[in-house]
């Protein structure tokens, strides 16, 4: 079963607070190499049967409608089984 992933991150003009504590952390723990972390979420939906284009435009749909707020955030990659794919913005 083919399992497609999509990445959604906080858009760059704002602030990532999650992202500000974890790289301070990192700074107080000697990990100086880091200049900046950002932290988004990852979900994976397993497919049954086939990923076709018409279902590769539904995971868009579900991406931007569901799983990722437009105020906030950004739909960054979708991939199925480790290979990114191109799939339009639903907006």
């Amino acid at each position: 079963m083919p399992t497609i992933v999509v990445e959604v991150m906080p858009k760059a003009e704002l602030l990532d607070p999650q992202g500000k504590a974890t790289f301070g952390a990192l700074q107080r723990l000697g990990h100086a190499q880091f200049q900046d972390v950002r932290i988004g979420k990852r979900f994976e939906l397993t497919v049954d049967g086939e990923v076709t284009d018409a279902t590769l435009a539904e995971v868009r749909t579900v991406a931007d409608d569901m799983l990722s707020n437009a105020v906030i955030e950004d739909v960054v990659a979708i991939s199925v089984d480790g290979t990114p794919v191109d799939v339009p913005a639903a907006r």
